[in-house]
């Protein structure tokens, strides 16, 4: 048995619509899981779908407000409905405001908390019984360079996303024994939406460069193979981790 493979595992992937979560979503299509993508924004999820099944993959679309969060066991259940209940769950959805400490609104910070933290935990609750049923699951969370380290105007994210790494931890304390393990992995620099105003800035996106031990920024495609081997069995005796794949950001 190959320990990467993901055939006839099903997969559900948060912020599929663009960025990281679509970068994912559609590599774990290619490994062999049937994906589902949720996501606000129905066309861009649906443009995700069709290049998924233009290379022979699996996907379904869920067109969802993650931000309602008394609605999220309504969200689990339709879920469910298109493929299965799911195997995976990578929560790839979030939301970087960046606002100095002095201009961040209890408005402004309950949205970077709540989608960034809150939804993570209550959707994999809502999820994590059909994986322990099954005794075999997998949740991805999606933690930062802010969870150890501090940014300029990114008081509320670094906050949301220190707590996504204990968030791992935690989850992977709760749900391990039956079989679903729990990890994050914390990107460094990639060109997504949330980090435009950064790649906006060639000075700036070469300083970040020249901070890695790599020697430049990160590509979507550098992060399928680490999302790979947490969600299949390769992983088997992994959880609770948070895997920095940075470059070596971290380590200078």
């Amino acid at each position: 048995m190959d320990p990467f493979s993901l055939s006839g595992r099903v997969a559900c992937v948060t912020g599929a619509s663009s960025g990281i979560g679509r970068a994912i979503a559609s590599g774990l299509a290619r490994a062999g899981a049937s994906v589902v993508g949720v996501a606000r924004r129905e066309a861009e999820l649906v443009d995700w779908a069709k290049d998924v099944e233009r290379e022979d993959g699996r996907a379904a679309v869920c067109v969802a407000d993650l931000m309602d969060l008394p609605g999220l066991e309504a969200t689990a259940a339709r879920i469910a409905e298109h493929l299965g209940a799911p195997d995976i769950l990578v929560n790839a959805a979030g939301v970087n405001l960046r606002e100095p400490a002095e201009k961040v609104s209890l408005e402004s910070w309950r949205t970077t908390l709540d989608l960034n933290l809150s939804v993570p935990f209550f959707l994999a609750q809502a999820l994590v019984p059909a994986m322990r049923a099954k005794g075999w699951g997998r949740v991805v969370n999606i933690a930062s360079l802010q969870s150890e380290r501090a940014f300029p105007n990114g008081i509320a994210y670094g906050a949301s996303k220190g707590g996504v790494a204990q968030l791992t931890r935690a989850m992977a304390e709760a749900w391990s024994a039956d079989g679903v393990a729990c990890n994050a992995l914390a990107p460094g620099f990639f060109p997504t939406e949330l980090t435009a105003p950064v790649f906006a800035d060639p000075d700036v996106a070469g300083r970040n460069a020249a901070r890695t031990c790599i020697g430049r920024n990160g590509e979507l495609s550098d992060l399928i193979g680490p999302t790979i081997f947490l969600v299949s069995p390769a992983s088997d005796y992994v959880t609770g981790q948070v895997l920095y794949v940075d470059g070596g950001f971290t380590a200078k």
